[in-house]
């Protein structure tokens, strides 16, 4: 298949391109400044908010992956209507660009779980949970509900084909160093402390990210187009766990506590059971495993994330 990935040279994204092209599709990444490159695959510096050349980037494409986005929940706290536009405005732009190629059949969005602390009830929650509006709290929230809400209802309106994933809390090789494992590796490698926000007993199912890409491949079957599927990880690791993970494959260090982040991600229970019926996927690494493979990435490129 001829495909397009937005923000295909970030974390996620270029692991995404990855699996595509080994996959066998045809890859184009459409990305203003990618920083990881796969050499079989074309990229295209395209701006999100040009409309034209957008269109003529996912021409022909039989789906389009968007992941380009604003992720970094700081930033979005710092800069939330940067945020906006980047997340839906330009979620906007990539179904807009879509609906006008007659061949670009499905935009699969990448939204997260972080949606979740929306969610009205209690115990696992499953894809078509209720959302109560007042309780998103944070801004990052507020723009992938947003995203989500303007996916259907380009579905409704014009018949544009969607799948939503709904991302895990991902980790692995080239990851973002502002991330809580790679933060905890930096600091255990330079002598500490790890500085813990909150109690620590604060859990997430946090999914290694070449499960995740693993994820979009099989998001192109039929079976997967107009649902709605979280991609969780398998098992809840607390942050008190990754810290003692990081000491255990490293070495000791002292670790300190510093008040919770405003607004942060408190981790509900989610399933992924509608992934591993539609597409047969579930995440396969355990969490030790994924954070000694990022240690050998980072043995690999010299140190820097």
């Amino acid at each position: 298949m001829q495909l397009a990935v937005t923000g295909g040279g970030g974390f996620i994204g270029s692991h995404v391109v990855d699996r595509l092209v080994k996959a066998g599709h045809d890859v184009r990444v459409i990305d203003v400044q990618p920083r990881w490159r796969n050499p079989d695959a074309t990229y295209l510096e395209v701006d999100l908010f040009d409309q034209a050349a957008l269109g003529a980037a996912v021409a022909g494409c039989t789906a389009v992956f968007h992941l380009a986005g604003a992720s970094n929940v700081n930033e979005v706290a710092a800069d939330p209507v940067w945020a906006v536009r980047l997340n839906v405005e330009g979620t906007a732009r990539v179904l807009e660009a879509a609906r006008h190629q007659q061949r670009c059949g499905r935009v699969i969005l990448a939204s997260t779980v972080w949606v979740y602390g929306a969610a009205q009830g209690t115990g696992e929650l499953a894809e078509d949970f209720p959302v109560d509006l007042r309780s998103a709290r944070h801004v990052y929230v507020s723009t992938k509900l947003a995203a989500e809400l303007l996916v259907h209802s380009y579905k409704e309106m014009y018949g544009q084909e969607f799948t939503i994933l709904r991302y895990g809390i991902p980790y692995g090789p080239r990851m973002r160093e502002e991330l809580v494992v790679a933060r905890f590796v930096q600091a255990v490698q330079a002598g500490g402390p790890i500085t813990i926000a909150g109690t620590g007993e604060q859990q997430r199912n946090y999914v290694y990210v070449e499960d995740l890409a693993d994820a979009h491949v099989r998001a192109l079957a039929p079976a997967a187009a107009g649902q709605v599927l979280a991609l969780e990880g398998g098992t809840p690791v607390s942050v008190r766990e990754i810290a003692d993970t990081v000491q255990q494959l490293i070495g000791s260090v002292p670790v300190h506590y510093a008040p919770a982040r405003d607004a942060d991600y408190q981790g509900v229970s989610v399933s992924n059971r509608a992934a591993k019926e539609l597409l047969d996927w579930s995440p396969v690494t355990p969490f030790v495993t994924g954070v000694r493979r990022y240690l050998d990435w980072l043995g690999q490129v010299g140190g820097t994330p």
